[in-house]
C-alpha cells in the first residue's frame, strides 16, 4: 500500500504529527490491531429550494468498530472499496490516496476520542426541516465560532449559507474554492487562497482541505500569525479537534451521518471559539 512513501509524504506536517503520535499509541489503541469492517462512498448533488446554483460532492467512509470517519474525495478518484475493508488502520495511515489515510485517520480518532463533553465537545441540536432549513441552522452554529471582532473572513470552501450568515451579520468576506465561479449574490470566489490570506484577520476553512494537502497552508498561517482558523468538518470531524496544538482555534465537527441526507434531527460538536 505504499507504507514508505505515504509516510514520506505525511512527515513535517501537521497531520502527519498527529499520525505518528497514532502510530506510536498516543491514543490508546493500536491501529494495527483496529481493522475496517465497512467501507462506502456517498455521492452527493444538491441544489437548495431558493437558490440558483447547486455542487456535487463525494465521500468515502470507513467504519472501525462503532466509529465511522469521513473524507471528501473527486467523483471517480476511488479504486474499488473492496480494497479496504479488512485492512488495519495502520495499514490505511500508509495509503498512497491522502482522502484514504484521511478517512482511516479520522475513524481512528472518532473511535478512541469521542465527541463528547469530557473530550471537549459542546453538542449541538440541528433540527428536522428541508435541506435549506437545516443548512442554515448549520451554518449559524458553524458562524458562531468566527470571533465577532473578525472584520473580514477568508472563507474556504464556499458554503453560500455559511456567507448568508456571515453576510447578516455585516462580517466581510473573501471566498475561496478550487472551482472558482461566483457566489449566490455574484461575487467572484477566488482559487487562490494564498494569495488573498493576508487580506483576513480570521479563517473560515472547510474540513475537504485536509484530504487536497491545503490544510498545512492555513495551519502554517495561523501559527505564523496567530490569526484564528475555524474548521468546518465534515472531513476530518475527529482529526481536526487533536489539531488545536497545531493552529485550529475552533471547529464544527460533524460526523456521518452529515444533515444533507435527510431531515431528520441531527447535532453537530463544537471545539473551541467564543461560545
Amino acid at each position: 500500500m505504499g507504507g514508505a512513501a505515504g509516510a514520506a509524504r505525511a512527515a513535517g506536517t501537521a497531520v502527519g504529527r498527529l499520525t505518528a503520535r497514532v502510530l506510536a499509541g498516543g491514543y490508546g489503541l493500536d491501529p494495527a490491531e483496529q481493522r475496517v469492517a465497512v467501507a462506502f462512498a456517498t455521492s452527493q448533488a444538491v441544489r437548495h429550494d431558493g437558490r440558483s446554483g447547486g455542487y456535487r460532492n463525494e465521500v468515502l467512509s470507513l467504519r472501525v468498530g462503532r466509529a465511522v470517519g469521513s473524507c471528501a474525495v473527486e467523483p471517480g478518484e476511488l479504486p474499488p472499496l473492496e480494497e479496504y475493508v479488512g485492512a488495519t488502520v495502520a495499514e490505511l495511515l500508509a495509503h498512497p490516496l491522502a482522502p484514504v489515510r484521511i478517512a482511516a485517520l479520522d475513524a481512528f480518532l472518532a473511535l478512541a476520542r469521542p465527541h463528547t463533553p469530557a473530550n471537549g465537545a459542546r453538542n449541538v441540536a440541528i433540527p428536522q426541516g428541508s435541506s435549506i432549513e437545516r443548512s442554515r441552522a448549520r451554518a449559524a452554529a458553524v458562524v458562531g465560532l468566527v470571533p465577532a471582532a473578525a472584520r473580514r473572513v477568508l472563507v474556504v470552501g464556499v458554503v453560500n449559507s455559511l456567507l448568508e450568515c456571515l453576510r447578516g451579520r455585516g462580517t466581510g468576506y473573501l471566498p475561496c474554492d478550487l472551482k472558482g465561479g461566483r457566489t449566490e449574490w455574484g461575487e467572484e470566489i477566488h482559487q487562490d487562497a494564498g494569495a488573498v490570506l493576508a487580506d483576513c484577520d480570521a479563517m473560515l476553512v472547510s474540513g475537504m482541505t485536509l484530504g487536497n494537502g491545503s490544510f498545512e497552508l492555513f495551519a502554517a498561517h495561523a501559527r505564523r500569525t496567530a490569526t484564528p482558523l475555524v474548521m468546518f468538518a465534515q472531513t476530518g470531524s475527529a482529526v481536526l479537534p487533536q489539531l488545536r496544538d497545531e493552529g485550529v482555534t475552533a471547529v464544527s465537527a460533524e460526523p456521518f451521518p452529515f444533515f444533507w441526507l435527510d431531515g431528520n434531527p441531527g447535532t453537530i460538536h463544537l471545539y473551541g471559539g467564543t461560545r
